[in-house]
């Protein structure tokens, strides 16, 4: 077991004696570039930093905080005892290296181990049987990576002079290389991720790309749901609070500021104790949210989920961020819903169904609003308008997405269609208008029974200013 390195730098083992440094650096690439690692950029980012900490002689510093701000990109005021990002992300190391083992690292000579409650990992050279000397025909069992795995050769007989078979000798060969060839290209491709300049893995999917595009090398984009404030009573029913100064969920609602309120609506209660409650949020931004995060996850990508009310102004400057809902339920879509030709306007005492997407400057084409579509006889929803919009961020580098509807439907309409390749096809083709990259979609969205999405379409594309945000 790798306990003390000291400055020892070679060695040879038979299953007793612990790897060399050099034994368990090449392990660690080994396994960062693994399939198994792949997608998990994080993990491999944290391993290689635990790693590099153990081996050369600084385990003493692989503290919470120290790992939460080197290794995994929090900010200096990181608290391990509010974000249990440290913890969380080492026990999906532990489960992922045990998968490793169980799967491609079935043959490795050295074992990684993180220990449970602790963050130094341990190196371990596995046993390996050797035949007992006085066997004359015994021979040393080599190293895996002198090894073709899973491949059957077909031997031809020994001749006299027992000399193998050159075309076994080449196949052998030409599989070695492609092997280290692929080993190589692995540890490369793994190393450039890790830099800070990296960014998330895509192929050539169109989604993908659309949103690496919007990512850069952002690993671990802010995706913000909206929470609107309701007022709760005694009885459990809840009674939508539009404006005013709110409290912590479950304060008492001041008596001025129930009075007020009931004055506007005769649907709440009189002298009657209300709660502050924000626990809920539409069904459509749930499903966006799983759209979202599923593709992030394939990416290789891991999301922070908050509320939009829990949006700081460091989330804007180092991360790119995604506003789920309307600025009826969503106040940072609210703030930073300030340009553009599209704008969500709440007509009366109305939102969401009795609210519109209003058009400022209509192309050919093009309606001046658009509103919910209800069955005229049923007034059972049968479709929404919602829209995509792309803009600059707070600072430079940074980039924010709105997907809101004006239901919450219209939300998961939008997102289906920004994760959907139909809808980047649709948007590709009309966004090259945008010259600034910086764009407003507008998306109808098709529902059934009024809750069931069946699929969004475009409608237009209007490009924002160039100096928007």
């Amino acid at each position: 077991m790798i306990s003390e390195l000291g400055s020892r730098k070679e060695s040879t083992y038979s299953g007793t004696t612990g790897p060399t440094v050099e034994d368990c650096k090449e392990q660690a690439r080994r396994v960062i570039s693994s399939s198994t690692f792949r997608n998990a950029s994080t993990l491999q980012v944290l391993l290689q930093f635990l790693t590099d900490r153990t081996l050369n002689g600084s385990a003493d510093v692989l503290k919470e905080y120290t790992i939460g701000v080197e290794a995994l990109g929090r900010k200096q005021d990181f608290d391990p005892k509010l974000d249990p990002i440290v913890r969380v992300q080492s026990h999906r190391l532990r489960v992922k290296l045990k998968e490793y083992y169980d799967l491609e690292g079935g043959r490795d000579t050295v074992l990684i181990e993180l220990p449970k409650g602790h963050y130094t990992p341990r190196f371990e050279t596995k046993p390996v049987f050797l035949p007992h000397p006085e066997d004359n025909d015994s021979k040393p069992i080599p190293d895996d990576r002198d090894i073709t795995p899973d491949v059957n050769l077909t031997v031809a007989p020994k001749s006299d002079s027992r000399k193998p078979s050159w075309r076994i000798f080449l196949l052998a060969i030409g599989v070695i290389g492609l092997i280290a060839l692929s080993y190589l290209l692995g540890s490369w491709n793994t190393e450039r991720r890790a830099a800070s300049g990296s960014k998330p893995s895509v192929n050539d999917d169109p989604v993908e790309l659309f949103w690496a595009r919007f990512l850069g090398n952002d690993h671990a984009p802010v995706i913000a749901y909206p929470d609107a404030v309701f007022l709760l009573d005694d009885a459990n029913d809840l009674f939508w609070f539009s404006h005013g100064a709110t409290d912590s969920r479950g304060a008492r609602v001041d008596p001025h500021v129930a009075n007020e309120v009931s004055s506007t609506s005769a649907a709440l209660p009189e002298n009657k104790q209300l709660y502050y409650e924000n626990g809920y949020t539409g069904t459509g931004e749930l499903e966006s949210i799983g759209m979202l995060t599923r593709l992030f996850g394939h990416m290789g990508v891991e999301p922070i989920v908050k509320s939009s009310r829990d949006i700081t102004p460091d989330d804007l400057s180092q991360h790119n961020v995604i506003l789920l809902g309307s600025p009826f339920q969503n106040p940072a879509v609210e703030q930073l819903l300030t340009v553009g030709d599209f704008r969500f306007n709440n007509l009366g005492n109305h939102h969401a169904w009795g609210a519109e997407i209003a058009n400022a400057h209509p192309q050919k084409g093009e309606a001046s609003s658009y509103k919910t579509e209800r069955d005229p006889q049923t007034q059972v929803l049968l479709g929404d308008y919602s829209l995509v919009m792309m803009a600059n961020g707070e600072v430079p580098g940074r980039r924010i997405i709105i997907l809101g509807g004006l239901d919450t439907k219209g939300t998961q309409g939008a997102t289906m269609f920004a994760t959907s390749k139909t809808g980047i096809d649709q948007l590709n083709k009309s966004v090259a208008k945008a010259a600034t990259g910086q764009f407003q979609a507008l998306v109808h969205v098709r529902l059934a029974k009024g809750y069931q999405v069946l699929g969004s379409d475009l409608v237009s594309v209007h490009p924002l200013p160039q100096k928007s945000r």
